[in-house]
């Protein structure tokens, strides 16, 4: 039977260890690493690419849904967590499957019979369709989270002066930075606050706190001025949706 590479993703010690000791009846199943954090989780599995990963949802610093939409997609994802409340949450987006702690060992059983299942048809638009259905669930947006290789970039929403659709990708500015994210420009417009950002162009997505003023361009075309200098393209239908706002 071919190995399946699992990492562990609790804060809990005991919880790490109930999972590696249900663990060691699988032969098949190695443990690459564990982690108790989200941001170590996001390093070791973009390092490590594993198969598989138990997930804790209610973590410090990085929920384990905030950990989903930053790490591949072609692996199995099993939930472990004591909140119940996610349990619909989960189960709606197809995950592998979901373990209420404390779980049995029968029960434990079962998820990995599940997994194996998933494992063998590797398909990675059911995660693909998780990660959107929490993005919808959690709007609007209070921080950003993007990935750079293993590190975790996380900023809050008021520091983000504009985004920019750069084809299935947008670009976050940040203090003059730009930070890759693969993700469409529409998408983020849904989930930010719609009283605070403005979509000037088919191109930018504004946030209004980082705006200095408008000018016209030339005939029936403007430029959006930030306080930093920086001069963006304003649409008509652009400048329709500033007008409301300010």
């Amino acid at each position: 039977m071919t190995t399946i590479r699992a990492i562990l993703v609790d804060d809990e010690e005991l919880a790490r260890t109930l999972l590696r000791e249900y663990l060691a009846d699988y032969l098949h199943v190695e443990i690459v690493a564990e982690c108790a954090n989200g941001f170590d989780a996001v390093k070791n599995i973009t390092e490590l690419k594993p198969d598989l990963v138990f997930l804790d949802i209610q973590m410090p610093k990085l929920s384990g849904f905030e950990v989903l939409d930053l790490i591949p997609h072609d692996l199995a994802v099993v939930f472990v967590t004591a909140y119940d409340q996610y349990a619909l949450q989960a189960f709606n987006v197809h995950a592998v499957d979901y373990l209420l702690k404390p779980f049995t060992k029968e029960r434990f059983a079962e998820a990995m019979k599940l997994v194996r299942e998933r494992l063998d048809r590797r398909n990675p638009q059911v995660l693909d369709e998780l990660v959107r259905s929490v993005r919808q669930r959690e709007k609007p947006l209070q921080r950003v989270l993007i990935r750079n290789g293993s590190q975790v970039h996380v900023f809050p929403v008021d520091q983000i002066e504009y985004v920019e659709a750069q084809d299935d990708y947008a670009a976050f500015v940040v203090k003059g930075k730009k930070y890759l994210k693969q993700q469409r420009l529409s998408e983020i417009e849904e989930q930010l606050d719609n009283t605070r950002f403005v979509r000037i162009h088919r191109s930018y997505l504004l946030n209004l706190d980082h705006l200095a003023r408008i000018e016209l361009y030339a005939k029936d075309s403007r430029m959006a001025i930030l306080k930093d200098g920086t001069q963006l393209h304003v649409s008509r239908s652009g400048y329709e949706k500033l007008k409301a706002h300010l």
